[in-house]
């Protein structure tokens, strides 16, 4: 019986490579992302012509109705889940300065990218417990943050505050699910090459040549996913609550 993976914005970018990398680990993959599945039929294609099983579900983690129509059709569709990648997220729309940062883009950013995760979070947790113990694990909870979490980017603080909570709920969830036989990790990407970053690709450019990331290159998706491949493995039992910084050593202090 295959292992059941939930991950959110998982159509593209860091979370297509994550579906991707799952369905290659031998799970079948539900994908939340919020255009119609139309608009990502190009990643679709990859997954069916690789025979990777996958559901997909339309919607937003923002939304009540659209976390909890999530985990339904996950149910009616595979009976269970065994994986929630949390890796839905947004940045601000118009960077502006600490200073002049608006509380619509604030709590937008913060009722997406955190307050989403956390409830969704915590509905999938509640089945995880729920459903019968097929494997050494009830459940696996993987948090995709942000190196932002813990290094100040002035002109885009609603992302830096909305990716450090997150860091916490990681710790929150760690600490309450241990109990329940539940693993949550985090996992901080830095500099990675998506249709995201292409704006500020000059910009890290010249960061990565100047030798401020010790491994010089940019990040890849599958980068992201290798790690969360670790993860999800049964290779760390004794482990939880904690982090891995994707981010070619940028976290390194030194003098």
């Amino acid at each position: 019986m295959k292992k059941i993976a939930i991950v959110t914005g998982g159509s593209r970018g860091i979370g297509f490579a994550i579906s991707r990398q799952l369905g290659h680990d031998g799970y079948n993959v539900v994908i939340l992302a919020t255009r119609p599945k139309e608009a990502y039929k190009d990643s679709f294609g990859i997954l069916e012509s690789e025979n990777i099983d996958y559901h997909y579900v339309q919607g937003s983690i923002e939304f009540k109705e659209d976390r909890e129509r999530l985990l339904k059709e996950t149910i009616d569709k595979y009976g269970r889940v065994d994986l929630l990648v949390n890796n839905a997220g947004v940045g601000p729309l118009q960077r502006k300065d600490l200073l002049e940062m608006e509380d619509e883009s604030f709590d937008r950013l913060i009722g997406i990218n955190t307050k989403g995760t956390m409830f969704l979070t915590q509905i999938v947790a509640k089945q995880m417990i729920s459903q019968e113990k097929l494997y050494k694990k009830t459940g696996t909870i993987i948090n995709i943050s942000s190196c932002s979490a813990v290094v100040s980017s002035t002109n885009r603080g609603e992302y830096c505050v909305s990716k450090a909570g997150v860091s916490m709920l990681t710790t929150l969830y760690a600490d309450r699910l241990a109990q329940e036989g539940i693993f949550v990790h985090e996992i901080r990407p830095g500099v990675i090459a998506t249709e995201l970053t292409l704006t500020v690709k000059d910009k890290y450019d010249k960061l990565i040549e100047s030798g401020v990331f010790p491994i010089a290159r940019w990040g890849t998706p599958q980068d992201v996913a290798d790690a969360v491949s670790v993860f999800a493995s049964d290779k760390l039992l004794y482990t939880t609550g904690n982090y891995i910084d994707v981010d070619g050593g940028f976290h390194i202090r030194k003098l």
